[in-house]
């Protein structure tokens, strides 16, 4: 279906007599034949009096309480007490940069999102309940001796509220033209104002831009026997009642079928069902009933009539009846939802389009166990949801509605009753498709995309990941190119990242997010690619170049917290519902934000589920999670007395715990291949050892693949920032990595967080002048290619931008522009690290024994006075690679180091200071023999010239 555009703001100049309101639903016009629901119970709460109920004695039961409501409301609904208006809460203030959608916050003299919706009395004061009471003939007798009277006296001074409570035909009667006279005298009861809708102008060809309502009439219309109760009547304007399918649609009845219908800016309902065409009563205030001479429910279709602006006449649109149609989404759903174990939950939660009981529409199902009821609204009904309500699915806490005529490219929200009655509009947390922030609706979304990555995918598990070649280049996917969308970018990124050599990108965060400051990690689209550079489909045809280039897809991930936008999850319903409900446990001390409640079953299923719709439905090849230590500890960033300890007295998030190994577990049971990797800058033991597997503490493990080494990255730059001449007090900091290096599966990141907010870039962080700087910036990447792990490059290093990273206008592409006189300094740099993964690629030793201690072994690591280290890597079979660096700016000539005596001819491989990459050009170009006497307790040695502020690799011949 073409997305039709939202509704503007209401214009405030409307005239209060004929207040303009928005055109009928998109999709009515659809003529479908649908089948049959199932018939409900005759008598069924919410169904109202049947059509002989005027005459015939029957007792009606009270309607069931809406989710979140109290006995003292049902109480008070249905002895007409007025409830006293209470404000709700108002939603937490929106994060900086977030805007709201396009669409109205609320319809002209109608409460906004988040305050009190006011009661108002809808019933006429001479309507007479007719539902049988005990003692009913005793009142019969007695209005009939008395005389009208008597009644009219009592009715008058009551208002004809409740009006004369008989079940006897002529006591019924009586009391009624006794209580109309004695109305007539006493005056009419001031009408509560009338709820006036949101404007919004029409699609062309579909309806009128705007449209009047009805003037109020002079009498109200009579009451049909058919209309719903007027406790029903109330919950449904107000949004508050859970089972609405219980009173509109078709339902059986003594006689034959009731048929109600709710559509606030009707002039007329007809009902359509096997030739028979029976108009429907108006009841008011957009209700429509009628009686259908059938003796089961039939397939029926509702012709809708609405006026035209300007007393233009009228127009039909004709639509199925969507409550008539069982629920969309099955129990063993519901089963796994309550247990907390659905692994695709996208499947069942958010907005699917689909053909339901042979009608084509949109199934809306949303979770909010606290609402006392929840409503659709749209563009598809001008963001006014009177008309869709929304069912209660038992216990489950989910709400689900299945729209005819909807279809992709709608935008909705849910409007939510929340427990105290206030409405709020939110967001679906399931929503695979957003609006272009800063708008913030979700948009009803599906996917054609036909993936080529067969081959990629296949191949992708045949090697663990920490026994093959991993060598990760970190993309700002909005500031890489900016301006580019996703497709464009497919069209570019491929092609660069597989002409460098990396065998993979990692993406920062890229589900949506309303703030771009963020860089991502602020989500609250957790289902849905940000809207900014394409669709969900277009975001697939991204990844898929990358795999059809050999390129595998890492994504961040961001499950640790979410911002407290009042549109998105924040007490989505009225209550905490994703986050703690202990605000010490739900504030994030660091970030302003809320973090998970990992302890919630349905929440810990909703993020563990994601974890797994990003690997199955994008094809993404592993997922690095975002802020690891912030969910494993109690105490994290927090002072004594702003944390509770767990049950066991300490400070481990045991919920956290459980949910990381859930989700690792889920992940590689589900999608092999797939690698998931941890920020976590602690020590706490066992990240990638696997779950079943206990530690020393009693935890078994996390679960995760590998883990970056944030220990190696702080000391490694901390050293490399020291003048040359000082590098000899700090010399532990760059041999301290390889007392833990095999603890967990690791990789090293020079990653985005190291070159912004005052950190510098990789190359500003250097000493000297800008000749070391190069120099110190070459030789840093082939130390750090050599180390054991797996290696990370934020995009920019890779040519030694000079300036930080800005998301605002990205990598300084300029640099490389040949018309700048210092490209050639730029491009050699490049020109390096395409070398480094070239080599890397080919030489099993750097990375066949990552996690193995026995494919290390340090040649010389206490040569402070010199700056220099050596050490050999080793593979399966036993061949070795020499790797030195000379971090001093000094030429050492005949530089002894211990090699094995099995070799004698070795040659470089690598060699950091070539003039090719910038250098001096000083090295070893010929092979070298291994001599007598040996070095470093081996029993040959390599006599070697090593280049100032530079890196060798070398191989034996």
């Amino acid at each position: 279906m073409t997305p039709r555009p939202p509704a503007p703001e209401p214009s405030d100049a409307a005239e209060p007599q004929t207040p303009l309101v928005p055109a009928p639903a998109r999709g009515e016009d659809r003529d479908t034949e649908t089948p049959a629901a199932a018939p409900g119970p005759e008598g069924a709460a919410g169904t109202g009096t049947g059509p002989t109920a005027a005459t015939a004695t029957r007792t009606r039961r009270a309607p069931a309480p809406a989710p979140g409501t109290d006995n003292e409301d049902v109480a008070r609904a249905r002895t007409g007490r007025p409830r006293s208006t209470r404000s709700g809460s108002a939603g937490k203030p929106a994060e900086a940069g977030a805007e709201t959608s396009r669409e109205p916050a609320s319809a002209p003299g109608e409460p906004a999102a988040g305050d009190a919706a006011p009661k108002t009395r809808t019933t006429s004061r001479t309507r007479t309940r007719t539902t049988a009471k005990a003692g009913t003939a005793t009142t019969a007798k007695a209005a009939t001796a008395a005389g009208a009277k008597g009644t009219a006296k009592a009715t008058a001074k009551s208002g004809a509220r409740t009006g004369a409570r008989t079940g006897a035909k002529t006591g019924a009667k009586t009391a009624a033209k006794a209580g109309a006279k004695a109305e007539a005298k006493a005056g009419p009861e001031p009408k509560a104002p009338a709820r006036s809708r949101a404007t919004a102008p029409a699609t062309p060809g579909r309806t009128p831009a705007a449209r009047t309502r009805r003037p109020p009439l002079a009498t109200p219309p009579p009451a049909s026997p058919c209309a719903p109760h007027p406790d029903d009547r109330d919950r449904l304007l107000h949004g508050h009642h859970h089972d609405p399918h219980s009173v509109l649609g078709a339902h059986p009845v003594e006689g034959g079928v009731v048929v109600r219908a709710l559509r606030p800016y009707a002039t007329g309902v007809t009902v359509v069902a096997e030739g028979e065409r029976v108009a429907l009563t108006d009841d008011g205030d957009g209700f429509f009933s009628g009686l259908l001479p059938a003796g089961a429910v039939p397939d029926h279709r509702l012709e809708i009539t609405y006026p035209e602006p300007e007393g233009g006449g009228s127009h039909t649109l004709t639509t199925p009846d969507p409550y008539r149609l069982p629920p969309s989404l099955g129990s063993f759903d519901l089963h796994l939802i309550g247990e907390g174990r659905h692994e695709e939950l996208w499947r069942a939660l958010g907005a699917r389009p689909m053909t339901h009981e042979g009608v084509t529409g949109t199934r809306f199902t949303v979770w909010a166990p606290n609402a006392r009821g929840v409503r659709i609204i749209g563009d598809f009904n001008f963001w006014d949801g009177t008309a869709y309500p929304m069912r209660s699915l038992g216990s489950s806490g989910v709400w689900e509605l299945f729209v005819p005529g909807v279809g992709e490219g709608a935008l909705y929200r849910f409007e939510i009753a929340r427990p105290d009655g206030s409405l709020t509009r939110r967001s679906d947390p399931m929503a695979r498709r957003t609006e272009v922030p800063p708008a913030n609706a979700s948009v009803v979304a599906d996917s054609h995309h036909t993936w080529g990555d067969g081959a990629w995918l296949a191949r992708r598990g045949q090697t663990p990941v920490h026994e093959a070649p991993f060598s990760v280049y970190e993309v700002h996917l909005a500031s890489w190119r900016p301006g580019l969308t996703y497709r464009e970018l497919a069209e570019q990124l491929p092609a660069y990242v597989k002409d460098l050599g990396f065998t993979h990108v990692e993406l920062m965060p890229v589900a949506e997010h309303p703030f771009g400051g963020s860089w991502g990690y602020q989500v609250t689209g957790f289902y849905a690619p940000t809207a900014r550079l394409g669709t969900p489909d277009d975001f697939k045809y991204l990844i898929d170049a990358l795999h059809q280039a050999g390129i595998g897809v890492l994504m961040d991930w961001v499950p640790a917290h979410f911002p407290r936008d009042d549109w998105a999850l924040a007490e989505f319903d009225g209550r905490p519902l994703y986050e703690h409900p202990d605000p010490r446990r739900a504030a994030h001390p660091d970030w302003g934000t809320l973090e998970f409640d990992y302890g919630r079953t349905e929440v810990r299923n909703f993020l563990v589920a994601n974890a797994v719709y990003w690997c199955e439905e994008f094809h993404i090849d592993g997922l690095r999670v975002d802020a690891v230590a912030s969910m494993l500890y109690l105490d994290y960033s927090r002072e004594d007395g702003q944390w509770s300890p767990n049950e066991y007295g300490g400070r481990e998030n045991l919920d956290a715990v459980a949910f990381l190994q859930e989700m690792n577990a889920t992940v590689y049971r589900r999608a092999p291949g797939v690698v998931t990797v941890a920020e976590e800058s602690t020590a706490w033991d066992g990240v990638t050892r696997p779950t079943h597997l206990t530690g020393e503490g009693g935890l078994g493990g996390l679960g995760f693949g590998l883990k970056w080494n944030m220990g190696w990255m702080h000391d490694s730059l901390e050293y490399m920032a020291k003048e040359p001449v000082h590098r000899k007090y700090h010399h532990d900091e760059m041999t301290f990595s390889m007392v833990y290096a095999y603890s967990e599966n690791y990789v090293l990141p020079i990653s985005h967080d190291e070159v912004v907010h005052g950190k510098q870039s990789l190359v500003s962080k250097m000493p000297g002048d800008w000749w070391q700087q190069r120099a110190g910036h070459r030789a840093y990447l082939g130390f750090m290619w050599a180390h054991p792990g797996k290696q990370l490059l934020f995009m920019g290093q890779e040519f030694a931008q000079v300036s930080e990273w800005s998301e605002a206008h990205g990598p300084d592409w300029w640099l490389l522009d040949e018309a700048y006189g210092a490209a050639a300094d730029h491009r050699g740099v490049r020109d390096l690290v395409r070398e480094l993964n070239t080599v890397y690629g080919a030489t099993p030793a750097l990375w066949q024994r990552d996690t193995d201690p026995g494919g290390f072994a340090w040649v010389v690591s206490d040569a402070a006075e010199d700056n220099v280290l050596a050490f050999l890597r080793l593979d399966h079979r036993g061949a070795p690679l020499l790797a030195v660096s000379n971090f001093s700016p000094v030429v050492r000539h005949g530089y002894a180091l211990g090699v094995p005596d099995a070799h004698t001819v070795w040659r470089e491989v690598l060699n950091t200071d070539q003039e090719r990459f910038g250098g001096g050009g000083v090295g070893n170009p010929e092979p070298l023999g291994a001599e007598e006497p040996g070095a470093h307790g081996r029993p040959a040695a390599l006599r070697l010239t090593l280049p100032p502020l530079a890196t060798l690799w070398l191989r034996p011949a």
